[in-house]
């Protein structure tokens, strides 16, 4: 989530997509270069805080050692925005999912630096997360920021918010837990209020796209599209 080119950049973070239209993924596989304070993390870190995919129900409470509100985060990249939100939030839980191997690495060398003892990984696609791991009514919120756009017409089915993961990060989320979406491409945008509004167990927290929460950092992307004047636009769904 920095500049295109920059290992940050939502360009260059694992996107999401579907490998075939019967079934949505969350992620496209991607190849990247682990750097040696990456593998290192992994080494020393991965043992504590990578939770290994099981298709069984999760006990949260186990996996964090304490009973506490947990976020869900789908595809964090390289970990910037992830690390910073459970900096500010250190009584919250956040169940993150990405595939991404340097990605991993990143945020796990971030919980190391900064002693963020608050976040777990899946290493994982977070549509298969959701189906077997997370019970009902289990989540207090879900963060879905910058995800692929898919901007030709033709990919549009390929996008990650679609209609059926709607149905189920709502039916997941505990009654007044949120869905939290960031693009800073229109047309998506668009769709999100439009997908997440005709799911009759959300209503909309604004009228319309919803002003950036004050625990979603600026990146240096979003900064530089600000900039350039680009938008960047945020939808806020509760559970009825």
């Amino acid at each position: 989530m920095t500049e295109p080119g920059d290992s940050d950049s939502p360009r260059n973070r694992a996107p999401e997509g579907v490998a075939h239209p019967r079934a949505i993924r969350s992620f496209v596989r991607r190849t990247g270069r682990v750097t040696t304070g990456q593998a290192r993390a992994f080494e020393v870190l991965g043992p504590r805080f990578i939770l290994p995919y099981r298709p069984a129900l999760l006990d949260l409470d186990a996996a964090f050692g304490r009973h506490a509100p947990t976020v869900l985060e789908i595809g964090f990249g390289m970990g910037e925005a992830t690390a910073h939100i459970a900096g500010l939030m250190p009584g919250t839980n956040f169940l993150c999912c990405e595939v991404h191997e340097p990605g991993v690495g990143a945020l796990l060398r971030r919980i190391g630096e900064q002693d963020l003892p608050n976040i777990r990984i899946v290493q994982h696609d977070a549509v298969e997360v959701l189906d077997h791991m997370l019970p009902p009514d289990s989540l207090a919120g879900v963060h879905v920021f910058f995800p692929d756009p898919w901007h030709k017409l033709r990919h549009h089915k390929r996008r990650l918010i679609q209609a059926p993961l709607v149905a189920r990060l709502a039916s997941r989320l505990q009654p007044g837990g949120y869905i939290h979406c960031a693009t800073d491409w229109e047309p998506y945008a668009q769709q999100m209020l439009e997908v997440l509004g005709a799911e009759p167990l959300l209503r909309n927290t604004a009228q319309g796209f919803a002003p950036r929460p004050e625990y979603r950092p600026l990146t240096k992307f979003e900064q530089r599209g600000m900039r350039l004047g680009h938008g960047v636009w945020d939808v806020v769904f509760r559970r009825l």
